[in-house]
């Protein structure tokens, strides 16, 4: 793990679970800390922890990325991101892991994960919209 996969990772860990950021806005926190790392090395590094299993990565349908920190106690939740903005909130249904189980056993599967994202206008873009 090098020194700035290391300040990647602890700045998911400072701000914690349920937390969005792009691979910009990574890079213009660790700037603002103090802490040089190259935007190239942001995107290499979101990958590579993603892929570790130590981010989970949130892919918008409009091409752009999100990341936040994994964990097993908020592993069945899903996102409502703002099409416009990029907004992204989390909640949880029960009713969304019940159809995904019921759906995966209908098909002969078991279910790994259940992860649903809903696209819409935050209110702002909403507002601005009607503007």
């Amino acid at each position: 793990m090098t020194p700035q996969r290391q300040r990647v990772l602890a700045l998911f860990e400072r701000i914690g679970e349920g937390s969005h950021l792009g691979a910009e806005e990574v890079h213009q926190r660790l700037l603002r800390a103090q802490e040089r790392v190259s935007l190239a090395t942001v995107y290499r590094t979101l990958r590579l922890l993603s892929g570790m299993g130590l981010l989970q990565e949130l892919e918008l349908p409009e091409g752009g990325r999100r990341f936040e920190l994994a964990g097993d106690a908020h592993r069945d939740h899903h996102h409502l991101v703002c099409v416009r903005c990029g907004r992204t909130e989390e909640f949880e249904n029960a009713e969304v892991l019940e159809a995904g189980n019921q759906a995966a056993a209908g098909f002969g599967f078991r279910l790994v994960e259940c992860v649903l994202n809903v696209r819409a206008l935050c209110p702002s873009c909403t507002a601005a919209e009607t503007a």
